[in-house]
């Protein structure tokens, strides 16, 4: 079996044939939000509908937090903390040191937010998500509710203060930034019920905003759910079939496949050389010849 789909010979030097892609566990609902620590050698994630965070290591799967709100996607901040998207709550949260939970944002301008997925975290400290309507669009992810604002990404500021970034989008759902931060990847997740293909969007940073979007991929199976970047600009995203690698002009380079719909995706291992993937009822992960461009 080829775990492997070369569409450009430099694709063959990111991948290796004796490094096989390995399911790590299994038997969940619909697992997301992969973040790795690697001070504790673990890999947080969440298994949405069972309403908990589950930690992975070598020696197998444990509960982190249950109930969870609802999270999906999870980072760390600069200090290590982890950073979450709740659902059920409808807000993004800090888990500090002692275990407590700190409120980081759950409203914009009066109302309330959607259901915040995928988060990301500048260099400078600030905190970017993405607000889509799919945690209250049914009771599965969390509550069904009416939506109050448009599907936006936000950025809180190191102050506290929340910005609406991106506004026109359908449904903004993963979000990487270049290894330089020059970049912003959003992945465009708003037509997932039709027969158009998925978009990945482009923004260049000028001042600390993204402007001039415009498109930079498409996903030919499935959606762009989570995204990352490796070190030297290539971006991965989640995909119907496998994880997809794209060059920095937007050219597919090549397939990891995967015998799930990936939901997301997170650099780990010693080196941020692990890719640790979340697909549908399980956890992959596979060593590659490159390394991930994420904190931490």
């Amino acid at each position: 079996m080829s775990f492997f789909e070369i569409h450009d010979p430099a694709f063959a030097q990111f991948v290796m044939g004796n490094a096989p892609v390995k399911r790590i566990a299994s038997g969940f609902d619909w697992v997301e939000g992969p973040v790795w620590f690697a001070d504790h050698g673990c890999l947080l994630f969440s298994d949405i509908p069972n309403n908990r965070i589950l930690r992975w290591t070598e020696e197998g799967v444990t509960t982190f937090r249950a109930p969870s709100n609802y999270s999906n996607g999870h980072t760390r901040d600069l200090q290590g903390r982890l950073i979450s998207c709740e659902h059920g709550t409808r807000r993004v949260t800090r888990t500090e040191w002692d275990g407590s939970i700190t409120v980081l944002a759950d409203s914009y301008q009066g109302k309330r937010l959607n259901s915040p997925n995928d988060v990301i975290v500048a260099r400078d400290g600030a905190i970017w998500f993405s607000d889509p309507h799919y945690g209250i669009m049914t009771d599965y992810e969390g509550f069904k509710a009416a939506q109050e604002l448009p599907c936006s990404v936000y950025r809180i500021a190191l102050d506290g203060s929340i910005a609406a970034m991106i506004t026109d989008m359908a449904c903004p759902n993963g979000l990487a930034f270049s290894p330089d931060e020059s970049r912003l990847y959003v992945a465009d997740t708003g037509r997932m019920f039709s027969d158009d293909p998925q978009t990945i969007l482009l923004f260049d940073m000028v001042e600390g905003r993204p402007v001039n979007g415009r498109h930079f991929h498409r996903i030919d199976t499935g959606c762009a759910d989570g995204i990352r970047t490796d070190v030297e600009g290539n971006l991965w995203s989640s995909a119907g079939d496998g994880v997809h690698c794209s060059a920095p002009d937007g050219r597919l380079l090549g397939k990891i496949l995967v015998p799930e719909t990936v939901s997301n995706i997170c650099f780990g291992g010693r080196a941020k050389h692990r890719l640790f993937i979340t697909a549908t009822t399980g956890v992959y992960s596979v060593v590659l010849n490159r390394r991930g461009a994420q904190w931490p």
